[in-house]
């Protein structure tokens, strides 16, 4: 059984109006198809790079961070799949590929867990008790 998949026209003037670069937090809005209906569904992220600038075949890398892990996507910018672009902030970067925060941000997690804590299980569970009481 083979369903159509139907595809909407993008407006591409709209699409090169769109005014985002490097560094800035986006809102991408895709569809998805779910039991024969479409929906939109938001990622929102750190744009990491933005590539081929305004021709056909252009894309855009967005990365966020969900449930503690790194997830990024990359966006075709003149795909019919995505809904919506919306910029949420705008920041000014010195470069216009932030790969480096990939590693950056694992260098951050490394730093926080050997800061945290460690208690043998004794101590746990005498301050289980104490507030307990």
């Amino acid at each position: 059984m083979k369903t159509a998949i139907k595809m909407t026209p993008v407006d591409k003037d709209e699409r090169k109006k769109t005014e985002f670069a490097s560094g800035d937090t986006v809102r991408v809005w895709s569809k998805i198809i779910e039991k024969g209906k479409t929906r939109l569904q938001a990622f929102e992220g750190l744009v990491l790079a933005r590539k081929h600038g305004t021709e056909t075949g252009a894309t855009f890398t967005v990365r966020k961070i969900s449930n503690g892990v790194g997830v990024e996507r990359i966006f075709p910018l003149y795909s019919p799949n995505v809904g919506k672009i919306e910029v949420v902030k705008k920041n000014r970067t010195r470069r216009s590929k932030l790969y480096y925060i990939r590693t950056k941000a694992v260098k951050e997690i490394s730093k926080k867990m050997k800061t945290a804590k460690v208690f043998p299980e004794q101590e746990i569970a005498e301050s289980e008790e104490k507030s307990a009481e």
